[in-house]
């Protein structure tokens, strides 16, 4: 299973209830979670196959900056 890491702006609950539609709709996406008490906000996806461009798509058309850490 791949892993990658971003950084965001998905910083409380509602924020990631805002994006989970989004992320839940990207077939490689297995388990994602956002840590909001880091400065980052990481995002952390894991799945098989990630291409980086689709989670990154993902979030910022749920509204959301997000870059590859």
């Amino acid at each position: 299973m791949d892993q990658l890491t971003f950084k965001t702006n998905i910083n409380c609950g509602n924020c990631v209830r805002a994006v989970t539609g989004f992320l839940n709709d990207v077939e490689e996406v297995e388990q994602w979670e956002v840590d909001t008490s880091s400065p980052d906000k990481t995002l952390t996806v894991k799945g098989a196959q990630l291409r980086p461009e689709a989670i990154v798509e993902a979030v910022e058309d749920a509204g959301f900056d997000i870059t590859p850490l």
